[in-house]
């Protein structure tokens, strides 16, 4: 069997949660391979709303087992507190839920280290969540690192003392003042609410469940801001792109099947780094307005503007993606004149491609398109839609080369028409 995969094609809040909960009851299995906490996944179903940020999306779904894979950092207070509020759902998360060894933990001077390098860093700071991502990742590369398997060691407080002491000493040197005993006792409970899980072998428990049943991998963030491939260094700290699912599972590249690719009919982005269609107008703050684009683990404002195919077309080639989703059209339903990025204009030069100075001065290159100023929420069928959407459409299957398999209306699930 196969392991198909969900990513975000843009700078991440896409809406993968949405559409990872729709597919979920397609796969007896959802697996996170990278991220932490400071990726909220929205669901909205049955006139409930939800927001998870550890816990994979089919959580919801009965009978789904959850994985979170090897490549996910996890802060034990964060989790604990998420699995309280599935348990209001009547739900129980160690049931349903099974945690990797090798994920890595978030300790609380995690966070205050995370808070330090922003301070440091002044007015060239990334704008990072403040949820101990980044110093995570870096203890876990310079291997130095807390992993979930090591909470059943005897000697896990002395390995616990020795991190923190790492850290406090990194915090000294950067002069930032703070209490490193903050949080600390509600961290080292919320390790004993986690030893209660099954704690598994992630790329064994995965590569036997795909001989038998499929499962589908759920990407958090977006592949701009990947590591590697993203607008560095106004990124995240791990894979999102495609090849950090089969190092955040352990998998290989021919056990990979569909690649669901999800993009927004515009783009946003949370934080600092470029946006070359980035509004700054009234077009743009009425994007935000009707999208309610604000973060949903932050509730910061994003920033917004018109969809780029320049750099869509370049997550498309890199994740290899088989099938395309477009979220919130339906944003989208009243302005007359909507735009689309087609090109770049750099050093004087038009360009198609992504460059790799995403800070040089860049200048978007538009096609525009006639609004459809027709409201697409209700329907659930394709040939209920309006003409001039459909010719937008067309011409992005046609850019793209890939077709668009799922359009959503709205964030309910059944807000969705499959092509």
């Amino acid at each position: 069997m196969k392991l198909d995969v969900v990513l975000g094609l843009q700078w991440g809040d896409e809406g993968k949660g949405k559409i990872v909960d729709v597919l979920a009851g397609r796969y007896p299995a959802v697996a996170r391979f990278q991220g932490g906490p400071n990726a909220g996944h929205s669901l909205h179903f049955n006139g409930h709303s939800f927001v998870v940020r550890s816990i994979p999306s089919g959580i919801f779904r009965e009978g789904a087992t959850n994985i979170i894979g090897s490549g996910v950092v996890l802060d034990p207070v964060t989790f604990r507190e998420e699995c309280g509020n599935v348990a209001k759902m009547g739900i129980d998360a160690k049931e349903r839920i099974r945690i990797s060894k090798k994920a890595h933990l978030i300790l609380p001077t995690h966070k205050l280290l995370d808070a330090a390098n922003e301070a440091a860093a002044g007015k060239g700071k990334i704008g990072s969540t403040l949820k101990g991502i980044g110093p995570t990742y870096t203890d876990k590369i310079s291997r130095h690192g807390l992993r979930v398997g090591d909470i059943l060691a005897p000697d896990f407080k002395e390995r616990f003392a020795k991190l923190k002491a790492r850290h406090i000493q990194q915090i000294k040197d950067l002069d930032y003042q703070c209490d490193p005993d903050e949080n600390e006792a509600e961290w080292m409970d919320a390790i004993e609410f986690l030893k209660g899980f099954n704690l598994i072998d992630c790329e064994y428990f995965v590569n036997e469940w795909l001989e038998e049943k499929p499962m589908l991998a759920e990407g958090a963030q977006g592949s701009l801001l990947d590591v590697d491939y993203g607008s560095y260094p106004f990124v995240t700290s791990s894979s999102t792109t495609i090849g950090g699912v089969c190092t955040g599972l352990g998998v290989a590249p021919s056990k990979v099947g569909h690649v669901y690719g999800i993009f927004k009919a515009y783009c946003t982005r949370v934080g600092s780094g470029p946006f070359p269609t980035e509004l700054f107008d009234e077009t743009g703050e009425k994007i935000r307005k009707i999208g309610n684009e604000f973060g949903a683990v932050t509730g910061r404002p994003r920033r917004t503007g018109w969809l780029d195919l320049v750099a869509l077309k370049y997550t498309v080639m890199i994740d290899g993606v088989t099938d395309l989703i477009m979220m919130k059209s339906d944003c989208l339903d009243s302005f007359e004149t909507i735009k689309v990025c087609t090109s770049y204009i750099v050093d004087g030069k038009e360009t198609d491609q992504f460059p790799f100075d995403t800070a040089a001065e860049i200048t978007p290159v538009y096609t525009e398109f006639k609004g459809w100023n027709q409201d697409l929420t209700g329907m659930r069928k394709e040939e209920e839609l309006p003409d001039a959407f459909k010719e937008y459409i067309k011409f992005m299957e046609d850019y793209l080369k890939v077709p668009i398999k799922i359009i959503s209306l709205g964030p309910d699930r059944e807000a969705t028409i499959e092509r």
